[in-house]
């Protein structure tokens, strides 16, 4: 089909008004909703069609708890690097959405699936990773189609992660994600606001 004016103002929309979310509503997600999400990262691009990602929806209050404590530890020894301002003002950022989301996913990377059978990943391995984040990119666009923010949590120890949920050791963690309805909608990223970094334009060069 060709796609329309119509299609790329929507597109655009949903680009600009999509964020990195902190703040939620305890809103249920409801399941046909999770499931429409399941079936948009089932429509992501992936290297040699190899679907390396593997989704844990962590709804056990015990094993969130453990999450929330190893952001926070992470958390803790992130904000050392800086100098006693910068990290005055680190300290003051909301980094998580871990306590008000309703929705916890972990997303992890299978090391070396059977699908695929090793196309395209012979010279960079780490395409295999690239994938999991185009379905993660992927599921953060639908779902603010569906009116529903994502926030990324990186400030966590992957290991301790991965020992949290007691996963596969052949699985690496890629993101661990925050889901639900905003508390608010902002054009604006969360860190312009706080002036701690402006966006920079792509850097785009012939050769």
């Amino acid at each position: 089909m060709d796609l329309t004016q119509a299609h790329r103002d929507a597109l655009r929309d949903v680009l600009h008004w999509r964020r990195d979310v902190r703040h939620f509503l305890p809103d249920p997600v409801p399941d046909d909703v999770l499931v429409r999400l399941r079936a948009a990262m089932d429509m992501a691009p992936s290297v040699g069609n190899a679907r390396p990602w593997r989704v844990l929806q962590v709804d056990s209050p015990a094993l969130r708890a453990e999450i929330i404590a190893n952001f926070a530890a992470a958390n803790t020894k992130a904000g050392a690097i800086y100098d006693a301002d910068k990290r005055a003002d680190y300290n003051a950022l909301k980094l998580a959405g871990l306590q008000d989301a309703p929705i916890h996913l972990a997303v992890f990377t299978a090391q070396d699936p059977a699908e695929g059978h090793g196309l395209g990943r012979q010279t960079m391995p780490e395409m295999l990773t690239y994938s999991t984040v185009c379905a993660i990119h992927t599921l953060w666009l639908v779902a603010r189609a569906e009116n529903l923010g994502l926030g990324w949590v990186s400030i966590l120890d992957p290991d301790a992660v991965a020992q949290t949920l007691d996963t596969p050791d052949h699985w690496r963690l890629t993101g661990y994600l925050c889901l639900g309805k905003a508390a608010f909608t902002d054009d604006t990223p969360l860190l312009h606001r706080a002036e701690w970094q402006e966006n920079t334009q792509t850097r785009w060069d012939r050769v």
